[in-house]
């Protein structure tokens, strides 16, 4: 009986937080876009289970089969999980796990089925399936990549795609395409090295009813709004970029909102009304690929490709060129800065008071979010490659390595491990969390996670 009394207790106050007053869905509880609520990677009070085991099933809800390859991340709102996928009948080398230099993109040229699945979040059942395009992709992908890299974003009302050189695809709910539009080919490919095509991987974002895209690619760059409803160009902005594969993200300066962008050549802010830009900085990971991360009226980036890897605090009413000097690590509007640090492919995770960096390597370190005083740093499990970002809810960070093992670490001012779990599965998606449960994507299947 009394464990009846707090499973209920559980139910009550998970509602309580999911929904307002009039019964709508609170924003700040879903999961709608990569890494979660405004990238942010966090999402406390969830009560996930304390341990769980993928060969016994044990608090494993459910296990859904995914055709093709897709590394983009789950996203939720309400009961609708949404997750994309590329399915060609003759790529079957599959994603290449590890450690090496071999940038060469796959020697594929079949056709493929450009996918969206929308989900039913507590039982793993497939509400509608979508084929968003059929053709030979315009751009190969990395080993490590697939053709369908970019996470969904939702508001509860529409569901926006995007792949790439395949368009730009937007849903209703009940699975019906609203609007589209083609780019032509973005040619996500190495910027020293254009033979080594690395396919797209941005995701949109959608904010108060205005979809977001950021394509820094080989050949016109540029940054564009569009009314969500309807698809009409609110505004487009060039840029004078290399080929990045960041995710933008919303930040506020004051009373105005403000879109943060991660690069190489043109890291910075603009307007979100207006697309005019507030503030930019050069340098860096020549290859970008982390998405900013915003709290504590902070910025947080990082990069790591070539000889550069820092980290940047920047305030979030920068304005201008606020590039440091060759020498520097402070100015004006840069809080604090780390010359070395970045990670090349993870996400930063500000979580309470903590900085996480995950490392390719299985290196975790933390800082100080206010000071960028490093705090520790510490070594994951025995693995050599780790792409996806880290989660964290309820004092606890998920970081998952390439063959699919969770690392539960305990979040502190000192390295303290939980669990280390192991999925038997190839994974490099970054997982997600809602009221109960948590959800990873491996190479095959999407598994979710909660107290039976």
């Amino acid at each position: 009986m009394r464990s009846i009394f707090l499973s209920l207790g559980t139910f009550i106050t998970l509602f309580t937080l999911s929904f307002n007053l009039t019964g709508q869905i609170v924003p700040e509880r879903q999961w709608p876009g990569f890494r979660g609520y405004m990238a942010s990677g966090v999402l406390d009070n969830a009560n996930l289970p304390e341990s769980f085991d993928f060969q016994k099933m044990i608090n494993v809800r459910w296990k859904t089969e995914i055709p093709g390859l897709g590394l983009s991340s789950p996203v939720i709102w309400g009961d609708k999980l949404f997750i994309t996928t590329a399915v060609s009948n003759s790529d079957k080398q599959g994603i290449k796990t590890g450690i090496y230099g071999d940038g060469m993109p796959v020697a594929d040229s079949s056709v493929h089925d450009w996918k969206v699945f929308c989900i039913n979040k507590n039982s793993g059942k497939i509400i509608w399936e979508k084929t968003a395009y059929k053709g030979i992709p315009k751009i190969k992908r990395h080993p490590k990549s697939t053709h369908a890299n970019p996470s969904v974003a939702t508001d509860g009302k529409y569901a926006v795609a995007f792949f790439g050189s395949e368009g730009l695809y937007c849903y209703d709910y009940n699975g019906n395409l609203v609007w589209k539009k083609n780019f032509g080919v973005l040619k996500s490919v190495a910027y020293d090295y254009v033979a080594a095509e690395w396919e797209f991987a941005s995701s949109p974002i959608i904010y108060n009813g205005v979809v977001i895209v950021q394509c820094d690619v080989l050949e016109n760059s540029f940054l564009a709004a569009y009314d969500l409803k309807t698809g009409k160009e609110l505004w487009n902005k060039k840029r004078d970029e290399y080929p990045g594969w960041c995710t933008p993200n919303i930040y506020k300066d004051g009373d105005k909102t403000r879109i943060a962008v991660n690069g190489y050549k043109h890291r910075g802010g603009y307007d979100f009304e207006t697309g005019k830009e507030i503030w930019r900085m050069s340098g860096g990971g020549d290859v970008p690929i982390p998405t900013p991360v915003i709290g504590k009226d902070l910025i947080y980036f990082n990069s790591a490709h070539g000889p550069s890897s820092p980290i940047y605090a920047i305030k979030s009413n920068a304005s201008g060129d606020i590039t440091l000097k060759p020498t520097g690590i402070l100015n004006e509007y840069v809080k604090w800065s780390i010359p070395r640090g970045g990670s090349y492919i993870h996400t930063l995770l500000l979580y309470r008071d903590h900085l996480y960096n995950v490392n390719w390597n299985g290196t975790v370190v933390c800082y100080d979010a206010g000071t960028g005083k490093e705090l520790y740093h510490a070594k994951l499990g025995n693995s050599q490659s780790f792409i996806a970002s880290p989660v964290a809810s309820d004092g606890k960070l998920y970081i998952v390595d390439e063959q699919g093992i969770v690392y539960i670490i305990e979040d502190g001012i000192s390295f303290k491990q939980l669990a280390e779990i192991p999925m038997n599965d190839i994974c490099l998606t970054a997982p997600a969390i809602t009221d109960g449960m948590i959800f990873f994507r491996t190479q095959k299947y999407l598994v979710a996670v909660g107290k039976k």
